[in-house]
């Protein structure tokens, strides 16, 4: 773990510009108007919240920019790994209430039963929008720093591994404007962080949760000292994560997800007939050779998946 540490410890000054670059020119060709898409490397992808102006807020377009992003990601043989972002001051202020009311609060329909089908596919449709990242075969990473409120929860609870800053800090924010969180905080958080009881008090008083309290509970495994830091830490995770057999992470992600909502007799089963495919992967012969003559896996060259 030495590559990206030794570089943007060397280079720290020249991190936020690089990014600002990087993000620059993926937003010129970029299909996305709420989100800035860079590779860092060939092997990984930067997804950038980028509505800087307005705090990283989800937009109409935002909630169906995720869908194609991560539609195209998880059939990009060439990444191995994600890492999510927020551009500017915060990671996400939430929901962008002016931009999304006539969907939320003015549902369609002649009557009370059309209405509330209009209403049940629109939510579904937004759940959606943070359940891709989970149905990813690649593992995902979330960056935060500052905020990350309401729907960033829902964003960054259907991640993989999460990082955060010093001043980050962490908001169920729903029940402070007349609704229960519909999008998947409810759902993965209690899976997340494993206490039931601090879940119903951070989702039924909406108080902030620090990153020192974020850390210990386990919503977040790392605490840096600022962003620039998290972020060489980020990459740094997902180049080792990245040198890999990317037939054995992305299968430990899936069986991994897939154990979290069976009992263990059946993530057993599931992973054996997993297994009894994957285990026939060159791959293995590959890593226990390196093991064997003492090297990195960065030098092993793994095929595409």
């Amino acid at each position: 773990m030495t590559f990206f540490r030794s570089t943007f410890k060397k280079n720290r000054s020249l991190w936020l510009p690089a990014l600002n670059y990087i993000r620059a020119m993926s937003s010129e060709g970029s299909a996305f108007s709420s989100l800035s898409i860079s590779r860092p490397s060939n092997t990984i992808t930067h997804v950038e919240l980028n509505r800087p102006e307005k705090r990283n807020a989800m937009n109409r377009a935002f909630w169906s920019e995720m869908v194609d992003c991560f539609t195209e990601i998880a059939g990009d043989s060439e990444c191995r790994v994600v890492i999510i972002s927020g551009a500017g001051k915060i990671f996400t202020a939430g929901i962008d209430l002016m931009d999304m009311a006539s969907d939320v609060l003015q549902p369609e329909g002649d009557d009370i039963a059309r209405t509330s089908w209009n209403m049940r596919r629109i939510i579904a449709k937004y759940q959606e929008t943070f359940s891709v990242i989970e149905k990813c075969p690649k593992p995902v990473v979330a960056a935060v720093h500052g905020a990350c409120v309401g729907g960033g929860v829902d964003l960054i609870t259907a991640c993989d591994i999460r990082l955060c800053t010093q001043d980050a800090w962490f908001q169920v924010k729903e029940v402070d404007i007349g609704l229960a969180a519909d999008v998947g905080t409810l759902q993965r958080l209690p899976k997340v962080i494993g206490s039931r009881s601090l879940v119903n008090e951070l989702a039924l008083t909406a108080r902030k949760m620090y990153s020192d309290e974020a850390k210990s509970c386990g919503l977040v495994s790392r605490v840096f000292s600022d962003k620039e830091a998290m972020m060489a830490g980020a990459l740094e995770l997902a180049g080792e994560i990245a040198s890999r057999s990317p037939v054995a992470v992305q299968g430990t992600k899936m069986n991994l997800i897939y154990s979290r909502d069976h009992s263990v007799a059946e993530g057993l089963n599931y992973m054996a007939t997993w297994n009894m495919g994957m285990l026939q992967t060159q791959d293995v012969m590959k890593s226990a050779q390196a093991a064997m003559e003492k090297k990195s896996l960065k030098e092993v060259a793994f095929s595409k998946l």
